[in-house]
């Protein structure tokens, strides 16, 4: 492997793991459950569980995936945050995606009004 591959991987965080599980109502979309986990694999009961949501959002340009940080200390405080920060993470992908629209708009050069069609000939040369 090269030095520059070598140097651009990340080290595994050992202090920073997680045992994930997944629970689906097959209908709305999934809640993972991120609990912490020692290095041994030992339940970390000095770090909070953590939720995250994942669902789709139909639009015109086809199928937008969601994922989502849920607000909870238990499952079912989780399910029933569930709708709320999926509509959060909506609206806050929508704003992104309106921005990205504006930034692409405004990057496109429009030709110059007062020159008009064909203005300075072809390739500079006049008369052709």
């Amino acid at each position: 492997m090269s030095d520059e591959i070598r140097d651009a991987m990340a080290e595994f965080d050992l202090t920073g793991l997680y045992r994930e599980e997944s629970f689906t109502d097959r209908k709305v979309g999934t809640i993972r459950l991120l609990t912490p986990v020692t290095e041994s694999g030992e339940t970390d009961a000095d770090r909070s569980l953590i939720f995250v949501g994942q669902t789709q959002v139909l639009t015109p340009a086809g199928t937008l995936p969601l994922n989502f940080e849920i607000p909870g200390d238990t499952l079912a405080e989780a399910a029933k945050n569930f709708s709320a920060a999926a509509q959060q993470a909506m609206e806050a992908t929508a704003e992104r995606l309106e921005k990205m629209r504006r930034e692409a708009e405004s990057s496109i050069i429009v030709p110059d009004k007062g020159a008009g069609p064909g203005a300075g000939g072809f390739g500079g040369l006049q008369g052709v």
